[in-house]
């Protein structure tokens, strides 16, 4: 019994994974949608998130499950909770990369994002795919080193946010208000899908050590980039 017991932990982290690169998968392929106007793989993107939101459902349930049968303490009792907590994270991320999608849908077949803005935004998008990626990593191997530096990663998603909002700022916008609008929503939409990766990140931390992330000092070493998947 015991042995099933932690069979099912095992299977609730393997489902966390597996969601992770699903939404990540999903942000760097909406990505490419807003970017070429891509009708269907914007679509296959949306329809897509189904598939997310079953495998939370299904964590969800397993989880609430192990908590009713196996009544956890200590260690297996935060992994149950913190699962549960990761699961939406997760999920919101998936609906980000829908957002993303349905937007390119809403413009098809015209292009959301004007030409000058075309970099910033496919930065943005890759940035996010590697962030989500990096939090996968964390799930499988509980590195809290890596987990905290995710945060110093996402720095660079605010400043890619920062920019957009310069441009449209900028006196010389000269693309009219409903692409500032487009633009001012894709930025967040790719900040807050970044906070989500971090979120991950931040509670595998407490996973492990029971502490939250914010109240460890660690000496991390500032990073410039972040690694590719």
């Amino acid at each position: 019994m015991r042995d099933a017991y932690h069979e099912e932990l095992d299977s609730i982290g393997e489902g966390l994974v597996e969601m992770a690169r699903l939404v990540g998968s999903a942000i760097g392929r909406a990505t490419t949608a807003i970017l070429d106007a891509d009708l269907k793989l914007a679509e296959s993107v949306i329809a897509a998130d189904d598939k997310v939101d079953d495998l939370q459902h299904e964590l969800e349930a397993r989880a609430i499950a192990l908590l009713a049968r196996q009544q956890p303490v200590a260690t297996d009792l935060r992994i149950v909770v913190t699962s549960l907590r990761m699961s939406a994270d997760l999920e919101r991320s998936g609906d980000l990369a829908q957002h993303v999608a349905k937007l390119a849908r809403l413009r098809f077949p015209e292009r959301a994002v004007p030409q000058d803005l075309h970099a910033t935004i496919l930065e943005m998008g890759q940035l996010a795919q590697r962030l989500m990626a990096k939090a996968a990593e964390v799930v499988i191997t509980k590195d809290v080193d890596l987990a905290l530096q995710l945060e110093q990663d996402d720095d660079a998603m605010d400043l890619l946010h920062r920019t957009l909002f310069q441009h449209l700022l900028d006196d010389r916008w000269e693309h009219g208000i409903e692409t500032a609008v487009d633009v001012t929503l894709l930025g967040r939409y790719y900040e807050r899908f970044a906070d989500h990766a971090v979120s991950v990140a931040k509670r595998v931390v407490y996973l492990v050590t029971g502490e939250y992330a914010d109240e460890i000092q660690q000496d991390i070493q500032p990073v410039t980039g972040v690694e590719g998947a």
